[in-house]
């Protein structure tokens, strides 16, 4: 009866956590637009004076270090290419100015042992 019990509980357990993970798949983490592609799932934080360009595989981190990435940001009647470095983490970042108030940005992404990737945002 003790095994079945464990048994039960391990089944509950492991049946939970897809689920929990699935809830947060699609939903900004960091205030921004979530986009995907394949595997990836990206959110971008545009703000006027910084683009973030955060990046996860199967909902986990995924590091930048030695990859790259551009987003070409279309507002305003103007298309801007910008590269954007790693900063760490899980993360692609660059400051300046920018118009990100309804902007279309297509984002161009590249890290180590992966494939590139290429998503498209719409920004209010």
């Amino acid at each position: 009866m003790k095994h079945l019990i464990s048994a039960l509980s391990l089944a509950t357990l492991i049946a939970a956590t897809p689920a929990g993970a699935h809830e947060a798949h699609g939903q900004p983490q960091h205030g921004g637009v979530v986009g995907e592609a394949a595997h990836y799932q990206t959110e971008l934080v545009a703000r006027p004076d910084k683009l973030t360009l955060y990046i996860t595989e199967h909902g986990a981190p995924l590091p930048t270090a030695g990859g790259s990435a551009k987003l070409t940001l279309l507002a305003g009647g103007e298309k801007r290419e910008i590269p954007l470095p790693p900063a760490g983490d899980n993360r692609f970042e660059t400051t300046g100015t920018f118009k990100v108030k309804g902007a279309k940005v297509v984002a161009t992404v590249n890290v180590p042992g992966k494939p590139a990737k290429t998503l498209r945002y719409t920004l209010d």
